[in-house]
């Protein structure tokens, strides 16, 4: 397990979160599944990402398909986790690229993957500067005739505290599929409240990745939440963007654990999943 997933200090907390080394409540090793295996996702275009898994490396090559004409590769440091049985999530910074973060899921029963980039981008008004960008994949080698991850809009009304420590405790008011409202309930933020934009995903039932990106700081976070027991949710992901002096890198674990405690109930005309 990386504790430290890049090479840029974090002197600064951001969200009124810990930095990487104090943030995370369970710490381990990368699951010994991925070490030492090769995964290569491809996408309708024909488009190739080869990744090579080592101990905590993983090296990339991406080979374009139709209506592609982009090579690359990499190595970087990477973070996995266990999700559920066959289901991975992954993150890693390119090494090439100090402005972007990759996410993975990775489903060895389906055969799919979801990809997320996040890219820290020049100042511009009216949205937020980190943004990202969402892809699905399939894993070469897999046959599966089931559905890929898509958006989804079941997270819609459920309020859920999180405790990412005994002294970092949240709520997240999920409004609907393109909003959701945190407030800080213990901590150096507690009183504080904000509404920002966020995608979610179903990977498997009750398993979502959830990814919001804020406007008051330049940051954004991935997240793989885990629902299936309402009582006890876990969430693992990743945040980054700028520290708050806005010149140095910020990217390091989120490790949460959550519980429902509402869920609101919209007359079927006033739904905003609908």
């Amino acid at each position: 397990m990386i504790s430290d997933l890049s090479e840029a200090s974090i002197r600064h907390p951001i969200h009124g979160l810990l930095a990487a080394a104090d943030l995370g409540l369970t710490r381990t090793d990368p699951p010994s599944a991925l070490v030492g295996r090769v995964v290569v996702l491809y996408d309708d275009h024909g488009t190739r990402v080869t990744h090579r898994f080592g101990t905590d490396t993983v090296t990339w090559t991406r080979s374009p398909g139709r209506e592609d004409d982009v090579s690359a590769s990499g190595e970087g440091r990477y973070e996995a986790f266990r999700i559920a049985d066959d289901l991975f999530y992954v993150q890693f910074r390119h090494t090439q690229t100090s402005a972007e973060s990759v996410s993975l899921t990775l489903d060895f029963t389906s055969g799919h993957a979801l990809s997320v980039i996040t890219l820290i981008s020049d100042p511009a008004p009216g949205g937020p500067r980190v943004r990202q960008r969402f892809a699905t994949a399939r894993i070469e080698g897999i046959e599966s005739t089931m559905l890929p991850p898509a958006p989804s809009t079941a997270l819609t009304g459920r309020r859920v505290l999180w405790e990412y420590g005994p002294d970092r405790v949240y709520e997240h008011i999920y409004l609907g599929p393109r909003q959701y409202t945190w407030q800080c309930l213990a901590g150096s933020e507690e009183g504080l409240a904000d509404t920002d934009e966020c995608t979610a995903y179903e990977l498997r039932p009750g398993i979502f990745l959830f990814a919001w990106r804020e406007k008051a700081l330049p940051c954004a976070a991935v997240t793989v939440t885990d629902h299936r027991d309402i009582r006890s949710i876990r969430s693992r992901g990743v945040l980054f963007g700028l520290d708050e002096s806005r010149q140095g890198l910020a990217h390091f674990t989120l490790d949460g654990f959550g519980r429902l405690i509402g869920t609101t109930v919209y007359p079927a005309e006033f739904d905003p999943a609908r």
